[in-house]
């Protein structure tokens, strides 16, 4: 099974929520990495917003594309045709947060406001553009997931046959 077919498992709601957490988490880890090297490249550089900007958010992308790739979706998915997704969306993103940041800068707001704004925008749009764009069918495909169904399975078939020889007990008892 390559990992571009139409995924076969059905996601429960605890899939989809866990997700939604695990993508916030690394999301935050991503904006602390994006805030730091924003207020580095801003504070010691002394660069305009723009350049601070873009550098920032290149970092937290490869940071936020690693983790949850591998952990938030599990996804063994053809890293090069998902990263060019990942592009295809900061093609648009990129441009339209960089001109109304720098927008918003130039008419007096401050620039750390702007970047958490900016930043919650991406939040939203980015888990929204993996979940259903970059890894649609590739959800659960990866070593990793696959190590977690065999467990659950072994543990389903535990309970099984648990069930099989309570009730043999019992009808033991029952004679």
């Amino acid at each position: 099974m390559t990992t571009e077919n139409k995924n076969t498992q059905q996601l429960t709601k605890k899939d989809n929520i866990r997700h939604v957490v695990w993508f916030f988490i690394f999301s935050n880890s991503a904006g602390i990495i994006q805030a730091l090297s924003f207020t580095f490249c801003n504070e010691i550089l002394k660069l305009a917003y723009i350049p601070c900007y873009l550098t920032a958010l290149t970092l937290s992308v490869v940071w936020n594309f690693t983790l949850n790739r591998e952990i938030t979706f599990k996804s063994a998915t053809n890293i090069p045709k998902a990263m060019a997704k990942i592009a295809a969306f900061y093609v648009v993103f990129a441009p339209l947060s960089t001109w109304w940041g720098n927008a918003m800068t130039q008419a007096g707001i401050n620039e750390y406001l702007v970047l958490a704004f900016t930043m919650c925008i991406n939040l939203t749009t980015e888990f929204l553009y993996y979940r259903f764009v970059v890894f649609r069918n590739s959800i659960n495909t990866n070593k990793r997931a696959q190590k977690q169904r065999e467990k659950e399975l072994e543990k389903q078939g535990k309970e099984e046959n648990k069930g099989v020889s309570d009730e043999k007990t019992f009808q033991k008892r029952e004679n």
